[in-house]
C-alpha cells in the first residue's frame, strides 16, 4: 500500500472529522480566474457542508457566476498530527428563506459552542436578513490523516 493510500481518511473518519470541526478555507474563483480564498464558519446539512454569507460578499458575487468551490478543513500543527479533508464541489445557492435561516443557525452554532438557540435567535434574525446560503454538492474529496504513518 503507497503513503497516499494509508493516510486517506474512510467516508466515515470524513464525515466524524467535518462534525468536530468549525471553520474552512473556502476557495470561489474571481472573474479575472484567480481563487478568491476565505476562511469560513460552516455547518452541516443531511452531511454536506452548508455556510451562509452576505448577498453583496465577494464570494456571493463569484459563486453567482461560477458556482466551483474548493473546501479545506484541517488540524494539526506538527507533520505527524496533520488531518485534513479537501472537498471539491459546486455551491447551490439555498432559496427558501426558512432554510437559509436554518443553516445560519447551524453555523452559529458552531461559531458559539454552548451558547443556547434562544441567544443565537437573535443574531440570526438581524444578519439573516442580508444574507443568502449554500450547501456543497461534493464532486471530489481528497483527506489525510498523518497519525497513521508512526
Amino acid at each position: 500500500m503507497n503513503q497516499r493510500a494509508r493516510i486517506a481518511m474512510s467516508d466515515d473518519d470524513v464525515a466524524a472529522f467535518l462534525e468536530a470541526s468549525r471553520k474552512l478555507q473556502l476557495a470561489t474563483i474571481n472573474p479575472d480566474g484567480t481563487p478568491h480564498l476565505v476562511t469560513m464558519f460552516y455547518g452541516l446539512d443531511a452531511g454536506r457542508i452548508a455556510f451562509w454569507t452576505y448577498a453583496k460578499a465577494q464570494k456571493a458575487r463569484n459563486l453567482a457566476r461560477d458556482p466551483r468551490v474548493s473546501c479545506l478543513v484541517e488540524t494539526g500543527d506538527d507533520y505527524g498530527e496533520l488531518r485534513g479533508v479537501l472537498l471539491y464541489g459546486k455551491a447551490e445557492q439555498v432559496t427558501d428563506r426558512d432554510r437559509i435561516m436554518a443553516i445560519g443557525l447551524t453555523v452559529a452554532r458552531r461559531m458559539t459552542p454552548g451558547v443556547p438557540d434562544e441567544l443565537l435567535l437573535p443574531y440570526v434574525e438581524q444578519t439573516g436578513r442580508k444574507r443568502i446560503a449554500y450547501v456543497v454538492e461534493r464532486t471530489k474529496v481528497v483527506s489525510w490523516d498523518h497519525r497513521r504513518l508512526s
